[in-house]
Parts: C-alpha cells; sequence; structure tokens
C-alpha cells in the first residue's frame, strides 16, 4: 500500500476539479504537529502554521512532513524560492519510492505557484516514472491530469493538451476498466478538450466536446462528476467572453473551491463590479492548498485582493 505524506494530505484538502486527483483526507494517525497545523489552518494562520514546522525541523531536520508542510505553506505565502529548498530537501532524503513521489509532486506544485510549467512537468514526470514502475497506472494518469491542469493554467496549451492526451490514454489502457471507469476518463477528456479548444481558438468549436461530455454524463454512470459541468459551460462562456452565462454557470460550481473563487472574481471584474470581484478575490486569497486551484488562486487572484 502506497504511503501517502501527512503533510501533502492535509494540504490537498482542498476541491479539485473532475481533471485531477480526488484529494485524500488526512488520516487519525497523522502526526501530532500536522494536526496542530490543520487546526491553525481553518482559522488561516498560515505564518503560525509554518512555525509548528519550523520548530519540528529543529530537531528532525529530514521530517518529510514537515519539510513538505513547510515549504506548501511557503508556496501559499508567495515565497517560492524558499518552499523550494525544503522541497530540494526532502527530495534528496528520501528513503523510499512513496516519499520520493511526494517530494517531486510538492516541488512540482511549487513551480505551478509560479505559473511555470517546464519545471512542473520536469518534477510531475518524476512521480508518474515512480507510478509507472509500479503499473500504477491509474495514479500515473491521475498525475499525467494534474501537470496538465496545471499547463493549461499558466496559459500553456499545447503542453497542456499532450499531457491530458497522455493521462486518457494510460487511464484507458488499464486492465478490467467498469464502464463507470471508461465514463469517468473519457468525461475528463471531453472536459479537457472542451477548455483547450476555447483558449486555442482555432476552430475547434469547444460546445460540440461540451455536449459530448454532457452525453456521458447523462448516461448515469458516474453521478459524482455532475458538479463539474457547470464549471466547464462556465469556463467556455469566460474565455468567449459571455461573462453572464459564465459567472450564472460559476455560481453553481462549488463555492469553497479557491479556483471557481477567483474565476467569478474575474469574471465580475470583466462585469465592471468592482465590490464583488473584491470580495470573491479576497476568498481565493485564503486558499491554503497545494495544488493546481490554490496555485491558480494566489498567483492570479491573490495578487488582486485588496
Amino acid at each position: 500500500m502506497k504511503r501517502f505524506n501527512s503533510a501533502i494530505l492535509l494540504l490537498l484538502s482542498s476541491t479539485l476539479f473532475a481533471q485531477t486527483p480526488a484529494p485524500q483526507q488526512p488520516p487519525d494517525n497523522a502526526p501530532a504537529f500536522v494536526k496542530q497545523v490543520r487546526e491553525l489552518l481553518k482559522d488561516g494562520k498560515v505564518s503560525d502554521g509554518l512555525a509548528v514546522y519550523e520548530n519540528v525541523l529543529k530537531s528532525d531536520p529530514d521530517s518529510q512532513d514537515a519539510n513538505i508542510g513547510a515549504g506548501a505553506l511557503l508556496d501559499v505565502m508567495q515565497r517560492g524560492p524558499e518552499a523550494r529548498k525544503y522541497f530540494e530537501h526532502a527530495i534528496a532524503t528520501a528513503k523510499s519510492d512513496d516519499d520520493k513521489s511526494n517530494a517531486n509532486r510538492a516541488m512540482a506544485m511549487s513551480w505551478a505557484f509560479e505559473g511555470n510549467c517546464p519545471q512542473t512537468v520536469l518534477y510531475q514526470q518524476k512521480v508518474l516514472d515512480i507510478a509507472k514502475a509500479k503499473n500504477d497506472l491509474n495514479r500515473a494518469a491521475e498525475i499525467a491530469n494534474e501537470e496538465a491542469r496545471a499547463c493549461i493554467d499558466s496559459g500553456d496549451i499545447e503542453t497542456a493538451g499532450v499531457w491530458y492526451e497522455e493521462g486518457h490514454k494510460l487511464a484507458l489502457s488499464q486492465p478490467n476498466l467498469t464502464d463507470a471507469q471508461k465514463d469517468l476518463w473519457n468525461f475528463r477528456m471531453a472536459h479537457a478538450e472542451a477548455r483547450l479548444a476555447v483558449r486555442i481558438n482555432e476552430g475547434d468549436d469547444p460546445w460540440q466536446h461540451v455536449t459530448a461530455a454532457k452525453a456521458i454524463l447523462d448516461k448515469g454512470n458516474i453521478e459524482q462528476q455532475k458538479p463539474f459541468f457547470p464549471y466547464l459551460v462556465a469556463y467556455v462562456a469566460y474565455y468567449q467572453g459571455d461573462y453572464k452565462k459564465a459567472l450564472e454557470n460559476f455560481q453553481q460550481g462549488n463555492q469553497n473551491d479557491s479556483y471557481i473563487q477567483c474565476m467569478i472574481g474575474q469574471t465580475y471584474d470583466r462585469l465592471g463590479d468592482a465590490a464583488h470581484a473584491q470580495e470573491f478575490y479576497k476568498k481565493a486569497a485564503t486558499a491554503t492548498g497545494h495544488n493546481p486551484a490554490a496555485a491558480y488562486a494566489i498567483r492570479v487572484c491573490k495578487p488582486k485582493a485588496k
């Protein structure tokens, strides 16, 4: 059974979209200091959480939980160069493949906070290679999708397309997939194709992919993915300049998700509603996850919050 670093699980706990790995809840046996940080983050006390990790590292400098946790919070604080020193140490001192995977993924997400797709891919590739070596094709597919998500959010649409296709291929290469599993990955691909098409804007109608995604949902095998459909409609509408339609559909998404908060803020801005834009920029600026959604919210909307 793979071991997930407790700090990683804590910082993954923000909601992710259908295109990225599903978040996993922190285990009950997490170290006491991780539980302490968890409580501090509920109150938005990021600096206090960092202090807890730094204190642990004074006596246990090779702690994977503390190094990754400290680095992740520094990314949230937009102190990327400092964050990556902790991730470098976690990579250098990792004793198992799972530890190496956790540390390299954290480094990849650190670069996502900078909007640096090539560096994100460089480190995610190490995670993907470990998963493929273990024949964990589902994990490999999820990692490919996650790096694609980070790249599309940074504006590198071509690279994002490559990795969405790779994730889809890896997922469907798994033996004995159920109809629901096939529908899940086909829905994710249609979802991605619509977002890629509207960003590239080279004649591929994004709405045909939106229709394809809806048809997969309507088969009824993946009911849990329905909340991600309004976000897709909103995304396409936003990048086509239909901000009223975008707002209506973003408002049907998860209002606690930092990415959606950020997009709602930007949509209000486009509509000339500065007051509501600020309301949602401020919400997005409180993101504490270490994932593509939080990376986008902190990079794009935190600087706009006044």
